[in-house]
């Protein structure tokens, strides 16, 4: 294929026990699976996957006859797998773009099983693909503009993807790492990449219920999460500009508190809505089981207004209320990020210490997310110096 595409791997979402088969004899499709006898252990629900063939290409086959990769693996099937398996037990089968040369290949603008997905010849496909590429590479999605089906745009290899065009292995830690290592002697890199797997990269414990994160809040398991607001209603960037873009009602919500003068420095305010988050972010396609309970928002003042820096002081009073208030409120756990740092020029080896002072001694587990704007130096992310002897 000539033409230049920002495209540099396709991936496969796999359990682990199926990588030895996999490099030996390729991804096959769910009919070459069937006909082959070729013992594997499944990882989708199966109405997922028997519901695939009712769904045609042009050419009149059956999805069922084609082996299907994502061009996001991060994505709603991923996050639906994710929460009804183990984690560990997952794995991301990284392809090589020129898959898309084989014959018979098929691109689809969205998941191949929705009824609004456009199944394309190849080189149609891969131009609408392009031309949507911002969504298909976010990090998040929603239904109401159509990014969740989008983000699970696919590539369909009819019967086989030969094993020659697998390049990677990618799984959530280095102990999944071990376990591919032990079943299998293939001489292919095998990538510890819990971003990919909606994972923290990093996790710190400080004691027993506080911990510093390095990774994305919003896929957090934490039943609280915390925004960094002002009190004039602008979210205009960072987690507030997310909030605003994939929770639209915490935004109204956020703005009606600013409109009546209620939302005030020192006193965060708990939205407690009343939508099931896995609905949101799973792939729906079909029910989804056992959904998580409804995802809580604290809105923390961190500045007056949006233009000024953060107010070290007002965060302070802030924590004050949580400390003092989250037990009345019923927040059972809770995830923070580094208030006031990043776009509010505060700096983590100052707010560090104040946050871990008023959140150590909560009796509900609490993480802190680390700021992703600064390199915090790791003497700034030790235990003495966030919790010195006077605070634990």
């Amino acid at each position: 294929m000539a033409t230049k595409h920002p495209i540099k791997s396709l991936y496969y979402i796999t359990h682990v026990d199926n990588i030895p088969s996999i490099l030996k004899r390729g991804i096959l499709s769910h009919k070459r699976v069937e006909e082959q006898a070729v013992p594997f252990t499944p990882i989708y629900d199966a109405t997922i996957v028997s519901n695939r063939r009712e769904r045609v290409t042009p050419n009149g086959k059956s999805l069922w006859e084609f082996a299907n990769l994502y061009f996001q693996p991060r994505n709603p099937m991923l996050y639906r797998v994710i929460n009804e398996t183990i984690k560990e037990l997952i794995a991301i089968v990284g392809v090589k773009p020129q898959v898309l040369n084989l014959p018979g290949t098929f691109v689809t603008n969205g998941n191949a099983a929705h009824s609004l997905s456009n199944v394309l010849n190849t080189q149609e496909g891969l131009q609408v693909v392009i031309e949507m590429w911002d969504v298909v590479k976010n990090d998040w999605w929603k239904e109401e503009d159509g990014s969740k089906r989008k983000i699970m745009a696919e590539c369909l290899v009819p019967d086989v993807i030969p094993p020659e065009f697998i390049h990677s292995i990618y799984v959530t830690s280095q102990a999944a790492k071990e376990k591919i290592l032990l079943s299998s002697t293939a001489q292919i890199p095998i990538v510890p990449e819990p971003h990919m797997f909606f994972q923290p990269a990093r996790v710190l414990p400080l004691t027993k219920t506080l911990k510093l994160v390095e990774g994305d809040m919003f896929f957090s398991h934490a039943q609280t999460l915390t925004i960094s607001v002002n009190t004039v209603g602008v979210m205009g960037k960072g987690l507030a500009s997310r909030t605003k873009y994939q929770f639209p009602d915490v935004y109204v919500f956020y703005q009606d508190l600013c409109r009546q003068k209620i939302l005030k420095m020192g006193k965060p305010y708990l939205y407690k809505r009343e939508f099931l988050m896995d609905k949101l972010l799973a792939d729906d396609t079909y029910p989804f089981p056992n959904p998580n309970s409804n995802k809580w928002f604290l809105l923390f003042p961190t500045k007056r207004h949006w233009r000024a820096n953060s107010d070290f002081e007002g965060i302070e009073k802030g924590l004050e209320w949580v400390r003092d208030n989250y037990a009345q409120e019923k927040v059972n756990s809770l995830a923070t990020p580094a208030l006031g740092c990043g776009l509010g020029n505060l700096e983590w080896k100052d707010v560090g210490p104040l946050m871990c002072k008023y959140l150590a001694n909560l009796d509900v587990q609490v993480s802190i997310y680390l700021p992703r704007e600064q390199d915090v130096p790791p003497e700034y992310l030790h235990r003495d110096f966030l919790l010195p002897k006077s605070n634990k």
